[in-house]
């Protein structure tokens, strides 16, 4: 598995701290309404509080809310990032100009906040080339120290009033993730699946989700995505992860749960996040895997790579 290439950086990240909902709408304020003036667009992922009181002194014309995101998604801070790029990609198809009101939601932070860490150093990578703005707002105080720390590293930009400044302490995801490694994701009991393979076994792969979606609700349009999102993982992983490689799977009526484990050591786990450049001959896999599933999560440990997929009927 590899990391996208780099290419020029377009997507401007901002950080707003504040002592509350009605604080956050005041702070928020100034840089919502010159979005207003200029005829850009403002695009919210905030509270219900929050997000009226910015209405109600911005008007609506000029207010869209993102999509919500599923469960699957809200479990995985880089599912999210690409969720949010997709949906962005598309808003700066019309030429206009894109700017993102974001908030922290403390019900995402898990037992210790390390959600907030992979979802804004993923939101790095997958916005990196779209001409968009997100100004994110934090608490001052959160619950969990690691909060604020992340949102500090993750954050190249400060607002102040309507105007956006550089942050000293601001960090590159490798630099984050070299401290603050991405989680593994919640543990599942034993698989229905089980499936050692190499290079020359993947259409057994192939078979074995073939089998499991046939017992699910999945319609065939779903099955035939989640097939395909497997088959570019599981070649990867042996292709540029290890010789063999392991596949679990996890079925119900109404989700299934692919896992891909190989033993290579990959450097960033954010991969497939950001869209692979045209003369790029490979690294394209992880890109389609994440356009195909509700969720997918990549995270490392002793034992190597792993990657998660997982598709809802």
């Amino acid at each position: 598995m590899r990391v996208n290439e780099a290419r020029t950086p377009r997507f401007r990240h901002g950080l707003v701290l504040h002592d509350g909902p009605q604080d956050a709408v005041s702070r928020m304020l100034p840089l919502a309404c010159a979005v207003r003036d200029r005829g850009g667009r403002l695009a919210l992922a905030v509270s219900d509080e929050v997000e009226a009181g910015l209405r109600e002194h911005v008007g609506s014309d000029a207010v869209t809310s993102l999509t919500p995101l599923t469960r699957a998604a809200r479990e995985s801070g880089q599912t999210v990032a690409a969720w949010r790029a997709r949906e962005l990609r598309a808003m700066t198809s019309a030429g206009q100009e894109i700017v993102v009101l974001a908030e922290h939601d403390a019900d995402l932070d898990g037992p210790d906040g390390s959600y907030w860490t992979e979802h804004e150093a993923a939101l790095n990578i997958s916005l990196g080339t779209l001409p968009v703005t997100q100004v994110c707002a934090y608490p001052q105080l959160p619950l969990h120290r690691v909060v604020s720390d992340a949102a500090n590293a993750n954050h190249p930009l400060l607002l102040y009033g309507a105007e956006l400044v550089p942050n000293p302490d601001h960090r590159t995801p490798a630099e984050v993730f070299a401290s603050m490694p991405v989680a593994a994701p919640y543990v599942l009991g034993p698989p229905d699946i089980f499936l050692r393979y190499n290079t020359f076994e993947l259409s057994r792969v192939r078979r074995a989700v073939e089998d499991a979606v046939r017992e699910s609700r999945l319609d065939r349009e779903r099955a035939e995505d989640l097939v395909l999102a497997v088959n570019e993982i599981a070649t990867n992983a042996v292709e540029h992860g290890s010789a063999q490689a392991e596949l679990f799977v996890w079925a119900s009526p109404d989700e299934l749960v692919c896992e891909l484990h190989d033993e290579g050591d990959l450097g960033l786990p954010l991969i497939g996040l950001a869209p692979p450049h045209p003369s790029q001959p490979r690294g394209r896999g992880t890109w389609i895997a994440r356009q195909l599933c509700d969720a997918l999560h990549v995270w490392r440990d002793d034992s190597g790579t792993h990657v998660r997929l997982l598709a809802h009927a």
